[in-house]
């Protein structure tokens, strides 16, 4: 294959990717709207699907949080750690700064398996102990942990929480 070649395929592929990234960013958006409209969260799981927008097609992991005011209203929804394929290291230090700098009252914790397993690991369950400890500190409640994967999966209907 020429090199013209492949650099138009190349360019082909980085268009895709742009037009992709600019599609779930506005269905992304779409969705914070219409969470806010309905006058917050109702029930953690009202965010499931913004949170797989926003967290379901990536390759590695994150952990984001869903931060909320005292009426459950969305404050900010901050990526706070990246990882790699199977893991991410997370940093109760971070997480409580964090929930100063936004003023929350109630957060939702959430990350993502790139290998679209749901099911809550040993590491999973020990992080959001220790976040939930953390933040009780400065008043912060967790209202869930969410694992996004093949569907999204609440820690807190599985009892962890």
């Amino acid at each position: 294959m020429s090199s013209a070649l492949l650099s138009a395929s190349a360019a082909s592929d980085t268009s895709t990717q742009t037009e992709e990234y600019a599609v779930l960013a506005a269905a992304e958006n779409i969705l914070k709207r219409k969470l806010q409209r309905q006058g917050g969260i109702r029930n953690p799981m009202d965010a499931a699907d913004y949170l797989r927008i926003r967290l379901g097609g990536l390759p590695h992991e994150e952990f984001h949080v869903l931060w909320l005011d005292s009426r459950h209203c969305i404050l900010d929804c901050q990526r706070l750690f990246m990882g790699t394929i199977d893991g991410a290291s997370i940093y109760p230090r971070e997480v409580v700064r964090a929930a100063l700098d936004v003023n929350a009252s109630a957060a939702i914790l959430v990350h993502n398996h790139p290998s679209g397993a749901t099911d809550p690991s040993a590491a999973d369950r020990i992080i959001t102990k220790e976040l939930q400890d953390a933040l009780r500190l400065i008043s912060v409640r967790v209202l869930d942990h969410l694992i996004v994967g093949a569907e999204c999966v609440s820690m807190a209907s599985l009892g962890y929480l």
